[in-house]
Formats: structure tokens, C-alpha cells, sequence
């Protein structure tokens, strides 16, 4: 019996030895397939991306021949085009210029820019004439006070005028014959009021021939703007006519028809605005020349008073006199 049970623990435990051995190797096994298939797993997604990598130069060489067609075409179109642009800019800048404009315009809009131009022309002649006249008439009439200041009659005033056409000597002329008509007429303030009457009629002329030239000042400073203003408007007109007729609303079609009416109102206003200002300016100046020719009449009435003075006690000299006698 004890035999029998050392020959079978003999037994059993070479068999528990192989367990024991035995039971790394299946774990081994099954460590093993695990280890290769975490790398199938990570090769999955390689797999089918593969294809699509491959599609996709499949596709960029399936689109490069036609990019490599266009790339000539527009190589030779480019430069033509370009020459073309550059060309249209060139003949828009001498299309903007004033003076194509101004030939391109429509014909009564060169009317208009024709008329305000001879109308700038007027104003500055008129300035410069009247500029020289006001100046020569204002230094001889301040000279001929000055002369006549010390003057005690009219023939004495005369004499120191000399035979010089001005206003002073025109209002002396008129009071030397005022008097001489009125000789024998005792009444002093009959004779003044006449002599006065030949003055403002004297005073009025001047003035007259003075402001001659500033009233059309006045309507070109008036006028101009509206006119300039109607060469706007019909060349604006006639610019949506074209618009309409090429249906296109580009800005290179529109802006030179606007830039040729815009050119009538810039011109309208270049000869309104000289033209009010050197009438605003003359209007001050013949102001203060008019105030010399008052002047000038006081004095030649003042010189009349006079001699009518002196003759009146002459002849009651000469009647005391005579009664004496």
C-alpha cells in the first residue's frame, strides 16, 4: 500500500511538473498573437488610406494637363491685354484734359464755355481801364483843390485851373456863366439856386461817365454761374442720352460727358468771381471819387457866393457915392 502510494506521488508529480511548465508556454501564445495584432490595427488605417493617396495624384495629374494648356494661353494673352489697359488709361488722361474736353464737348456747350471765356476777357479789361481812369481822375482832382484853395473868385480859380478839362473846371465854367446870365437881378439866393441846379446836373454826369463799365460787371457777376450752370445741365443731359444708348452704366462710358458739362460750370464761376469782386471794389472806389466831386462843387459854389458878395458892396459903394456926389 505504501508502495503503492510513493509510485503514484512518484507518478504525480512529474505530471504537476509538466503543468507547471506547461502553463507559461499557451500564456506566451496568447501574448504573442496580441502583440502582432496592435500592429495590424495600426496598419489598418494605412491600408485605406493608401487609396486614397493613390486617387488623389490620380486626380492633381488628371487636372494638371488642362492648367498646363491655360498657362500658355494666358502667357500669350496677358501682354495684349495689358498693352490694351494701358492704352485706354492714356487716351482716358488725354480724353480728361480741359482742352479735349472742350473739343469733344457738345456745340452749345462750347457756345457757353466760348461766351463766359470773352465774358472773363471783358472783366479783366474793364478792370484794368478803370483801374488807370479812376486813378488819373482822382490825383487831378485833388491837385485842381489844392490849386483853387487859396482862391478868393471865380476868375482868380480859373485862372490857376488854366485851361485843364476836369470837373472842377466844368463846375467853375458853370458858375462863371450862371452869373453872367444873372446880371442885373438882385436876388442872391435866385442866382445860388441856378448855379446849383448846373452843379448836381455836372455832379450827375460824372457820375455817369464814372460808373460807365460797372453795370456790365454786375450782370457777368450775376449771370455767369447760370449760364455756366445751363452748359452743365445740357451736357449732362446728352451724357444719360449716350448712357442710354450704349445701356451701360461703367464709369469710364459716364465720367468724360460729366467731366465737359462740370467744365462749363467751372468756367461760369472763374468769370463770375473776378467780376464781383472788382465790381464791389471799383463801387468803394467811385464812392470816394464822387466824394471829391462834392467837394469840388462846394468849392465853386463857395467862389460864386463871393463874387456875388463883393458885388453887392461894390454897388453900395458906388451908390453911397453917387448920392454923396
Amino acid at each position: 500500500m505504501n508502495m503503492s502510494l510513493s509510485r503514484a506521488t512518484l507518478a504525480i508529480i512529474p505530471a504537476l511538473a509538466m503543468l507547471i511548465l506547461a502553463v507559461p508556454a499557451p500564456a506566451q501564445q496568447s501574448m504573442s498573437p496580441a502583440a502582432p495584432s496592435a500592429p495590424v490595427v495600426q496598419q489598418a488605417p494605412v491600408v485605406q488610406q493608401a487609396p486614397v493617396a493613390s486617387q488623389a495624384p490620380a486626380t492633381s495629374v488628371q487636372a494638371a494637363p488642362p492648367a498646363q494648356a491655360a498657362a500658355p494661353a494666358d502667357a500669350t494673352a496677358a501682354p495684349g491685354e495689358r498693352d490694351k489697359l494701358l492704352k485706354a488709361a492714356a487716351a482716358e488722361l488725354k480724353e480728361l484734359s480741359p482742352w479735349s474736353m472742350f473739343k469733344s464737348a457738345d456745340v452749345l456747350v462750347k457756345a457757353v464755355m466760348i461766351g463766359l471765356a470773352f465774358a472773363s476777357l471783358v472783366t479783366w479789361t474793364i478792370f484794368i481801364a478803370k483801374m488807370i481812369e479812376l486813378t488819373v481822375v482822382q490825383r487831378k482832382l485833388r491837385a485842381a483843390l489844392a490849386k483853387i484853395a487859396e482862391a478868393r473868385s471865380l476868375a482868380e480859380a480859373q485862372f490857376a485851373l488854366g485851361a485843364k478839362g476836369s470837373v472842377l473846371a466844368s463846375l467853375l465854367a458853370a458858375a462863371m456863366r450862371e452869373a453872367r446870365l444873372s446880371a442885373g437881378i438882385s436876388s442872391d439866393a435866385g442866382i445860388k439856386e441856378r448855379a446849383a441846379s448846373r452843379f448836381s446836373e455836372i455832379v450827375r454826369a460824372e457820375a455817369r461817365r464814372i460808373r460807365l463799365g460797372m453795370g456790365l460787371l454786375a450782370t457777368i457777376g450775376a449771370t455767369s454761374p447760370f449760364v455756366g450752370l445751363f452748359g452743365t445741365v445740357w451736357g449732362i443731359m446728352n451724357s444719360f442720352i449716350g448712357i442710354s444708348k450704349a445701356q451701360t452704366t461703367n464709369l469710364a462710358v459716364v465720367a468724360p460727358g460729366i467731366a465737359e458739362a462740370l467744365l462749363a460750370t467751372a468756367i461760369g464761376l472763374v468769370a463770375a468771381i473776378p467780376a464781383v469782386i472788382v465790381y464791389n471794389h471799383f463801387t468803394r472806389v467811385t464812392k470816394g471819387y464822387m466824394e471829391l466831386v462834392s467837394r469840388a462843387s462846394g468849392a465853386a459854389g463857395r467862389l460864386l457866393s463871393r463874387d456875388l458878395d463883393r458885388t453887392h458892396v461894390s454897388g453900395g459903394q458906388h451908390s453911397r457915392a453917387t448920392a454923396a456926389e
